[in-house]
């Protein structure tokens, strides 16, 4: 795997810790403030996934484009 590439999925590897560290939040939460804190942290979560796992689209097409 390409160093590019194998920095993309740790960067989808980070998302889905934070995804899971929002869901733990919450439930562990005791006060709004940290409800709006974890509802960021997913948010933002979700947004980098989607962008890294474009990105990996993207490369994947390069690879399998025929070469002219």
């Amino acid at each position: 795997m390409k160093p590019c590439d194998r920095n993309i999925q740790r960067t989808i590897d980070l998302t889905q810790e934070m995804i899971r560290l929002a869901d733990r939040g919450d439930v562990d939460r005791e006060d709004t403030g940290c409800g709006i804190l974890y509802g960021m942290l997913r948010d933002a979560a979700y947004k980098l996934w989607r962008m890294a796992e474009e990105e990996k689209q993207r490369h994947s097409n390069k690879s399998t484009q025929p070469k002219t």
